[in-house]
C-alpha cells in the first residue's frame, strides 16, 4: 500500500496516536489495515475509515479500556494473512 500523505487523514492518525500514546506510523499502519479489511480506495472511503477508528479508540477510552487492549483488537491479522505485513 502506498503512503497516503492527505492532510486530513494524516490529523486523523495523529489523533489517534495521542489517544492510545503510540507513534504516528503504528496509528497510521492500524488505520491502513482497517482499509485493507474493508477494501477502500478513495482518499474519502480511507478518510471515512480512519475517523471511524479515531471514535472507536475515544469511545473505549471514555469506558476504560486499557491502549494495550486497543492495540491488540486492531493488529488482529485478516483472515489467512498470518505471515503478510503491510509496511516494514
Amino acid at each position: 500500500m502506498y503512503p497516503i500523505n492527505d492532510r486530513d487523514y494524516l490529523k486523523i492518525c495523529s489523533e489517534i496516536a495521542r489517544l492510545m500514546s503510540i507513534s504516528l506510523s503504528a496509528a497510521k499502519k492500524k488505520v491502513e489495515i482497517q482499509i485493507a479489511k474493508r477494501g477502500s480506495k478513495t482518499i474519502q472511503e480511507k478518510r471515512e475509515v480512519a475517523k471511524d477508528l479515531l471514535e472507536f479508540c475515544k469511545k473505549e477510552k471514555e469506558i476504560g479500556v486499557d491502549t494495550v487492549q486497543i492495540f491488540n483488537k486492531l493488529m488482529e491479522s485478516m483472515g489467512n494473512d498470518d505471515n503478510f505485513m503491510i509496511e516494514d
